[in-house]
């Protein structure tokens, strides 16, 4: 096993490549992330026992429900990306027929395929520095920030969650030799 920095570790055999990109290590922010989950948790159970423990008139029985609305969207967003701090990985595999990509959270996750001849312009995105964009995707509670991304039949797929510059250059490396190398294969 290899590593690129200190969060992305990857196998190279012959007939396929694979490679784990784990989550920030930044004990404060999973301490900060844990407690506003589970206050938000507590919140939200505060109002469920208000909506059925206690004579509200209709009026605030509604504005209740609609608080809970939001308050279900915000509790599913924070936990996924508390969980993702905690237990997260990326996944990416790249064999003879396809480039496989698994956001998993303890194993659970979809890993999707994309077949090597489709995959066009593997580029490095990386915001500039002191950008809105850049700050909101290097905040604690956003598990996003793909810094390498490459077209596929019409969309743009992104991945590789908040590396570095100097390693997603690297991974930038590694990534297209390997599907170069796998596309020369295939030709032959």
């Amino acid at each position: 096993m290899k590593w690129i920095g200190e969060r992305i570790s990857f196998v190279d055999d012959k007939k396929r490549t694979t490679f784990v990109i784990y989550p920030e290590n930044i004990g404060w922010q999973k301490a900060l992330m844990g407690a506003w989950f589970f206050m938000w948790l507590t919140i939200g159970g505060t109002m469920i026992w208000a909506l059925t423990a206690l004579k509200l008139t209709n009026q605030e029985n509604i504005i209740i429900v609609v608080f809970l609305s939001f308050w279900l969207y915000y509790a599913v967003r924070v936990g996924r990306t508390f969980f993702w701090l905690l237990w997260g990985k990326e996944m990416l595999k790249i064999d003879e027929t396809a480039f496989t990509i698994k956001n998993t959270i303890r194993g659970y996750g979809k890993a999707t395929p994309y077949f090597i001849e489709n995959i066009k312009k593997v580029r490095i995105q990386q915001p500039k520095e002191n950008s809105i964009q850049s700050v909101w995707e290097n905040s604690p509670w956003i598990r996003g920030g793909e810094r390498l991304e490459f077209d596929y039949m019409g969309k743009t797929i992104r991945f590789g969650r908040k590396i570095n510059p100097k390693d997603a250059k690297l991974l930038f490396n590694v990534v297209t030799k390997r599907i170069e190398e796998q596309l020369k294969m295939k030709k032959y």
